[in-house]
């Protein structure tokens, strides 16, 4: 690997182990985010997991049926970034209830940006494969609830993800979408969701601050689409070094960086 190689992938790392978002947000706010996750009601749990399911469902449908595979060029980040912004200062305005219609079209526009992001990278999107990988950045932005120690970082959440996103790719090239409900997408669902929701409920508890109204819930918006594209933009940058020098050569440089 040669040294502008090596540069990108040093870039990837940052990008990906870079500060949460709970940490970004609350740079924002300016206090703790679990000041505004202790202003949650507790019965907002069950539906927070409900909407960050159901987006999932979306995410994935999405990715599946209407993805552009057209011609890579730059990724319009900016432009998802204003879409999110507008997005978000509804979910500011109205507050939580909002969050039900909100979150939805927020995870749209970021799957749009992350699929923009992997072609860009030079993933093509007429793949299965590739596709269930954007929807797998959702994953990669947020750690579980069940990670201990050993299981945080970007390598660890891939392989944790690994096997729902293998039997996934397999059970779409045997029978496509005519069977969305099967248990391996029901997997990849549930453990897509179950690192999502996380950083939803971080988000949600940002916008829960009463100071925040619609102009904060825009800004905050922003803040989370932006974390979803650095980690899309380092997530395919390592997958084009994969494809170009192999996955163990290139986990094992990117582990010293």
């Amino acid at each position: 690997m040669n040294e502008s190689d090596i540069a990108q992938l040093r870039t990837a790392k940052a990008l990906l182990e870079r500060p949460s978002l709970a940490a970004r947000v609350s740079s924002f706010v300016g206090a703790p985010i679990e000041k505004g996750l202790e202003m949650l009601p507790e019965r907002w749990k069950p539906a927070v997991d409900d909407t960050v399911r159901r987006s999932i469902e979306m995410s994935l449908e999405l990715a599946l049926r209407t993805l552009d595979v057209g011609r890579a060029g730059s990724a319009a980040n900016r432009l998802h970034k204003l879409a999110a912004g507008a997005s978000g200062a509804v979910g500011g305005a109205f507050g939580l209830p909002a969050l039900a219609f909100e979150l939805p079209l927020s995870t749209t526009i970021i799957m749009r940006s992350i699929a923009d992001i992997a072609r860009g990278e030079g993933e093509d999107l007429a793949s299965t494969e590739a596709r269930l990988q954007c929807v797998q950045v959702l994953a990669l932005g947020g750690a579980s609830k069940h990670d201990d120690a050993a299981e945080t970082g970007y390598f660890a959440a891939r392989a944790a993800m690994a096997k729902a996103v293998s039997e996934a790719v397999a059970h779409l090239a045997r029978h496509g979408l005519a069977q969305q409900g099967a248990p391996a997408l029901v997997r990849l669902v549930a453990q897509v969701a179950s690192r999502f929701s996380v950083v939803v409920s971080e988000k949600a508890a940002a916008q829960a601050v009463p100071v925040v109204g619609a102009l904060g819930g825009a800004l905050i918006n922003t803040v989370f689409i932006d974390h979803f594209q650095d980690v899309g933009r380092g997530h395919f940058t390592v997958r084009r070094f994969e494809r170009l020098y192999g996955p163990q050569p290139v986990r094992r440089l990117y582990e010293t960086l």
